[in-house]
C-alpha cells in the first residue's frame, strides 16, 4: 500500500490539531510544552504533514535566530505515522525554508539524535558563533536561542538534550 500525505504551512485553524500532535511528547518530557496562544504567535513558522484525510499527522517549525542561523522546534509525528518518512518530509521543507530564507545553519534540541544524525545534524559544544554575535543574541528574550547558547537560566529545561547543528 502506498503512504501519501501532503505538507504545507499552517493555518491558524491548525493549531488544536499541533497541539494535540505535541502533547504526547510534552506528558514524555521530550519536548516543551507551550500556551496555546505561543503557537497563536509562531503560526507562520510552523510547517504541518496531512494524511489522504486531510487529518494532520505531523508538524515542525522553523525559528530564525540570526543571519544564517535557524532551529527546528516542535517536530512531532503522530504515534501511529511513526517510521514512515513524514519526520523526514517535514525537515526537508524546514531545510528548503531555511535555504530561501538565506539560512546556511540550522540547529536542534533534541532527544531524538539518531533522528536528526540521519540527515545531517552533529553534536555541537561551545563556541558556535562569534563573539560579537553572542553578543547581541544574549540579548534575545527568547528560550530557544537561550538554549542554543547553553545558558544556565534555560538548563532545567535542556537536561539530557542534545544540541545539534547543520550546515545546509
Amino acid at each position: 500500500m502506498l503512504v501519501t500525505f501532503t505538507v504545507r504551512r499552517a493555518r491558524t485553524t491548525d493549531i488544536l490539531a499541533i497541539e494535540a500532535l505535541v502533547e504526547p511528547l510534552v506528558q514524555r518530557r521530550i519536548l516543551l510544552g507551550k500556551d496555546r496562544v505561543v503557537f497563536y504567535e509562531s503560526v507562520q513558522e510552523f510547517r504541518v504533514v496531512e494524511d489522504e484525510a486531510g487529518r494532520l499527522i505531523g508538524c515542525g517549525a522553523l525559528h530564525v535566530m540570526w543571519e544564517d542561523l535557524g532551529e527546528v522546534r516542535t517536530l512531532a509525528v503522530a504515534e501511529e505515522w511513526l517510521h514512515q518518512g513524514v519526520g523526514g518530509a517535514i525537515l526537508a521543507r524546514i531545510e528548503a525554508d531555511a535555504r530561501d530564507l538565506g539560512l546556511s545553519r540550522l540547529f536542534c534540541l533534541t532527544f531524538e539524535t539518531s533522528f536528526f544524525g540521519r540527515h545531517g545534524f552533529e553534536a555541537i559544544g561551545e563556541d558556535v558563533v562569534a563573539p560579537d554575535v553572542y553578543a547581541q543574541l544574549v540579548r534575545s528574550q527568547d528560550d530557544g536561542v537561550a538554549e542554543f547558547l547553553d545558558l544556565s537560566r534555560v538548563k532545567q529545561n535542556t537536561l539530557g538534550n542534545t544540541r545539534m547543528l547543520k550546515m545546509l
